[in-house]
């Protein structure tokens, strides 16, 4: 019997939880392992990591799947958007119960996932479900700010990341290879 595999949540305000998972995943991928990062909500910009894992070849595979920054509506006041938003994590959710349950994959990275939470795009059942009866050897990582209590309950391993210090609180813009 397969060891039940391991559920990591790297979350807080500090940066560096997407940059830990994809350390962790390339370590794995480095391994022999089979890798699948889903993006919850990066997809409007071009990221550095999405042509690092397309050099790596087939064992490692990173599929973006949300459209930028979301802000819950009521701190917006736009529902339109949000429901447009909401729709594309359910399209999202979709291929992660295809994903997690066709047993293709060794870890799978949920990027985001608890900003997803959140926000109320994708109900915090859905994913206590799946990390239950997810495949036996599968490995999740779970990232993103605010990770629901419950998710933290079942998790293996939990990183908060602390912000001391960030270059924006200075005025300085995001920088290309660096936070991107």
């Amino acid at each position: 019997m397969e060891p039940k595999g391991l559920v990591l949540i790297n979350t807080g305000d500090g940066k560096g939880k997407t940059t830990a998972a994809l350390g962790t995943a390339f370590r794995a991928w480095g391994d022999g392992q089979r890798v699948l990062i889903l993006q919850f909500i990066k997809g409007a910009w071009k990221y550095g990591e999405l042509e690092a894992v397309k050099a790596l070849g087939e064992r490692i595979r990173i599929m973006p799947m949300g459209d930028g920054f979301v802000f819950h509506n009521k701190d917006r006041g736009d529902a339109a958007l949000f429901e447009e938003k909401k729709k594309k994590a359910e399209q999202a959710w979709t291929v992660v119960e295809e994903e997690v349950s066709g047993g293709k994959w060794d870890l799978i990275v949920l990027d985001e996932i608890n900003y997803a939470v959140h926000f109320g795009l994708v109900d915090v059942s859905q994913v206590v479900r799946l990390v239950k009866e997810r495949p036996d050897g599968l490995n999740l990582i779970l990232t993103g700010r605010c990770a629901a209590p419950e998710l933290i309950e079942l998790a293996d391993t939990v990183t908060e990341m602390k912000l001391v210090k960030h270059a924006f609180q200075k005025g300085i813009r995001a920088r290309k290879g660096i936070e991107f």
